[in-house]
């Protein structure tokens, strides 16, 4: 039997989830399940919240206004991941629609926006992103929703740095042509980490300087060819996931 069921529609909720809660939808929820979906009174939904896991609910009472759903069983319990920020030059807006989404999926923690010399968008919409995320999540299956920062200068950012936390640095120049040996260096068990890819252009020099003096940072390269920003970012958590997260 699936692990997952795909069958039925399932909603993230900021709600505490227990079993006889009821959880008022908002009214986007509701226009969704009763106009869109065209789902009738006792028909089930799957809701989570990234706290209590995976519960079953059926829709219950409403008007025109409001849409009650009465939670009934857990269906699966809250699940984590790996400790991972994901550190990224903001793109153009379907392209970064797009690797919201696949870093969601790919299980990151938090996604953090940072701002360079060289960073395409001219400014970062935080609600976008964490609704992004939030679809993400709902789509894929998965109980964990990232947070979304708000947006910092890359030099703010690296000026502040947790050296508790190993900084994976996506490099096309890096010494270590193999993403493998290089991830393999970076230390054994699951260690807070935190990857970075720059903005389509490349980092400025300075600001590459800055990056490679963050003490323990590992030079990741994934491979002989350029890769699209939102590209770089499925390889390398792919790469990340297998060698250091919860793939192992």
């Amino acid at each position: 039997m699936s692990r997952y069921d795909f069958t039925t529609q399932r909603l993230y909720v900021e709600s505490d989830l227990g079993a006889g809660g009821v959880v008022a939808a908002t009214p986007d929820q509701m226009n969704y399940l009763c106009n869109v979906l065209r789902l009738k009174d006792g028909d089930p939904v799957l809701l989570f919240n990234g706290r209590h896991g995976e519960w079953r609910a059926r829709l219950g009472t409403r008007s025109k206004r409001a849409l009650a759903l009465d939670v009934g069983e857990q269906t699966r319990p809250q699940e984590g991941g790996p400790d991972i920020d994901y550190l990224f030059a903001p793109l153009k807006r379907s392209r970064l629609d797009y690797m919201v989404q696949k870093a969601t999926e790919m299980g990151v923690a938090r996604l953090r926006p940072v701002l360079t010399r060289r960073t395409i968008a001219e400014r970062v919409n935080v609600e976008r992103l964490a609704a992004n995320a939030v679809e993400a999540a709902e789509q894929c299956g998965i109980l964990r929703v990232p947070s979304v920062a708000p947006p910092e200068k890359l030099g703010a950012v690296l000026a502040n740095w947790d050296s508790g936390r190993r900084l994976i640095f996506c490099d096309e120049d890096a010494e270590t042509t193999s993403p493998l040996a290089a991830l393999g260096g970076a230390g054994g068990g699951s260690p807070p980490l935190a990857l970075l890819i720059g903005p389509e252009g490349g980092f400025a020099p300075e600001e590459r300087s800055a990056v490679l003096a963050v003490p323990g940072v590992v030079r990741l390269s994934l491979g002989p060819r350029i890769l699209r920003a939102d590209t770089a970012a499925v390889a390398a958590l792919a790469l990340v996931n297998a060698c250091l997260g919860d793939w192992r």
